[in-house]
C-alpha cells in the first residue's frame, strides 16, 4: 500500500533518539535550545521556539500577538480546521478568506474581499496558508494587512524547506520577512518529522521571550530570586517539547536537503506522468514566485467529466494498493462555525474541494512508484 504521506525514520534518528534517553534531561534540557537554534539558522530566522505541536504554535502565536476576544482574525478556508480553531481559543472572530480555485492559496484579491467583512472589529492578525507547500504572495498580503492594521501569521506547516523569489530577492518560508511570525508541524506525514511536534520562528526578540514564557505555564524566575521561586503573571499552557523529541528533530533536519532534492524529484515525475491524463486530471498550479518543497501531491481531477465520484476512485484506488486523501474539507463547511457565522459563500474553495485529491508522496517512494499511481488512476477514471 503507498499511502499518501509517511514518516521517513533511519538508523540514525533511532540512534540520536536513543542518546536522549540515556541524557541527564528527557524535556526542558540542552537540546530542546539546540533544535531551536538549528532551525533557525535552516530557515533563515533569528529566533525558533519549540512547541509540542503546530496547533499549539498558532495558539502560542495568538497569544503572543495578545489577540483579545471579539478582535478578528482572517484565516482562508481551505485549511486543517487548527488555522482557524486558534483564534476562536482566545475569543477572536474567524473571517474566512476565499482562495484561489486552482492553488488553493489566499492571494490578495481574496484577503481583501475577507477584510471588507470585518466590518467594525479590530483586525488583528492574517493567517495565510502556505498550501502542499507552494508560497502565498506575501509580500501582497503583507501590504493589505498592514494597511488594515494587521499582521500576517504564516502557517506553515507545508512548507519547510520551500524558496520564494519576490522581484530579485530569494527568501524561505519560515525567515519572517514578511510577517510577526510563521507556524510550523513535525507530524509524521510532514517534511520532517519528531512524531508531534512544532516551531514558531520570528525576527522579534519580544516575541521570541513571550512564547517561550507562554509555552511553560506562564512561568518567569526574576533575576535575583529564590533559586526555587517562581511567578505567573499570566497563565500560559504546557506545550514544551521534550529534548527526546527535539533529538529526532535535530536529526531529521540534517536530512532536509536530501528529502527536499527527493520530494522535488517526485513532484517532476508526477508531472510528467500525469500530463497524458489531462484536461480530466492536472496538477494543481504552482505560482511563479514559489519554488516548493511539496508536502502534498495535489491532483485537481473532473470527477464529473468521468461519471465517477471522488468518493469511488478514492475506494478505487485504494483496492489497487494506492493511499489518497481530501486537503481539505473547506473550514466554513464545518458545522461549529456554520453554526456561529452562517452560511458564506466561498466558491473558490468550493471549486478547489470538488475536484481535489491528494496522491502518495514521501522520500521513501521509490522512483517506478508515481508511474505505478499514474497508471492506477488512468485505469480507474477510465481515461
Amino acid at each position: 500500500m503507498l499511502p499518501y504521506g509517511r514518516q521517513t525514520i533511519e538508523d540514525d534518528d533511532i540512534a540520536a533518539v536513543a542518546e536522549a534517553l540515556k541524557a541527564d534531561f528527557l524535556t526542558t534540557g540542552p537540546t530542546v535550545e539546540a533544535f531551536e537554534v538549528a532551525f533557525a539558522e535552516t530557515v533563515g530566522a533569528r529566533h525558533a521556539v519549540a512547541c509540542s505541536n503546530g496547533t499549539a504554535a498558532l495558539h502560542l502565536a495568538m497569544m503572543a500577538l495578545d489577540v483579545k476576544p471579539r478582535e478578528a482574525v482572517i484565516a482562508p478556508s481551505i485549511t486543517f480546521l487548527a488555522t482557524a480553531n486558534c483564534a476562536r481559543y482566545v475569543g477572536a472572530d474567524v473571517v474566512f478568506a476565499d482562495v484561489d480555485p486552482d492553488t488553493g492559496l489566499m492571494t490578495p484579491e481574496t484577503l481583501a474581499q475577507a477584510i471588507a467583512r470585518v466590518g467594525e472589529r479590530r483586525l488583528r492578525a492574517v493567517l495565510p496558508v502556505h498550501l502542499r507547500g507552494d508560497a502565498c504572495d506575501l509580500p501582497g498580503l503583507e501590504a493589505l494587512a498592514r494597511d488594515a492594521g494587521a499582521v500576517l501569521v504564516e502557517d506553515a506547516p507545508h512548507a519547510l524547506g520551500t524558496t520564494m523569489t519576490f522581484g530579485n530577492t530569494a527568501e524561505n518560508v519560515g525567515d519572517v520577512r514578511h510577517s510577526a511570525m510563521a507556524t510550523f508541524s513535525f507530524h509524521p506525514v510532514k517534511t520532517i518529522a519528531t512524531g508531534e511536534g512544532g516551531m514558531i520562528t520570528t525576527n522579534d526578540p519580544a516575541i521570541a521571550a513571550r512564547l517561550k514564557v507562554l509555552r511553560s505555564h506562564g512561568m518567569v524566575r526574576p533575576e535575583g530570586c529564590e533559586p526555587w521561586w517562581y511567578e505567573m503573571p499570566e497563565p500560559g499552557f504546557n506545550y514544551r517539547l521534550p529534548d527526546i523529541l527535539c533529538a529526532l528533530g535535530l536529526s531529521q533536519l540534517k536530512k532536509l536537503p536530501r528529502f527536499a532534492a527527493r520530494r522535488r524529484a517526485l513532484g517532476a515525475a508526477y508531472a510528467e506522468a500525469l500530463a497524458p491524463l489531462a484536461p480530466v486530471v492536472r496538477i494543481a498550479d504552482q505560482p511563479a514566485w514559489s519554488d516548493p518543497v511539496l508536502h502534498l501531491m495535489v491532483a485537481l481531477i473532473d470527477f464529473e467529466a468521468v461519471g465517477k465520484s471522488r468518493r469511488d476512485v478514492v475506494e478505487a484506488l485504494k483496492a489497487r494498493g494506492v493511499g489518497t486523501q481530501v486537503h481539505y474539507i473547506p473550514v466554513h463547511r464545518q458545522p461549529y462555525y456554520r453554526k456561529l457565522y452562517g452560511e458564506l459563500d466561498l466558491p473558490g474553495a468550493e471549486a478547489w474541494y470538488a475536484r481535489c485529491l491528494s496522491l502518495p508522496l514521501y522520500p521513501g517512494m521509490e522512483d517506478g512508484d508515481v508511474a505505478t499511481v499514474a497508471a492506477a488512476l488512468k485505469d480507474v477514471l477510465g481515461l
